[in-house]
């Protein structure tokens, strides 16, 4: 499978999205949307609706830059996984204590 067709696979799976979701999505049939996903050759034009499914874009990437892209890529990923944490953490505080710092007291 080619590198984009793993990261369209990978994008819906992440969005928690099915191939059916994609139908309503992107305006093309489960059946199409799979063979897309598996072995297809799509139009620029399909790729660009399903990137707008994906809640993505489509770039061109100079390959000197690919390297620097792919690491802001994966500092984003690990700063969101930071933030999540630290939601979750905050949201475990306040099901605690939900009066918790709410007048301003830090214990």
């Amino acid at each position: 499978m080619s590198s984009l067709l793993k990261q369209i696979k990978n994008r819906r799976i992440a969005l928690a999205f099915k191939q059916n979701d994609m139908m309503l999505r992107v305006g093309i049939s489960r059946q199409q949307y799979q063979r897309l996903e598996s072995k297809g050759n799509p139009r620029l034009d399909t790729l660009e609706l399903v990137a707008k499914g994906l809640k993505s874009e489509l770039l061109l990437i100079p390959q000197e830059k690919l390297n620097a892209v792919q690491a802001v890529l994966a500092n984003d990923t690990i700063a969101s996984a930071e933030t999540e944490q630290s939601i979750s953490v905050q949201n475990k505080l306040l099901s605690d204590d939900p009066w918790h710092e709410l007048l301003g007291e830090n214990e």
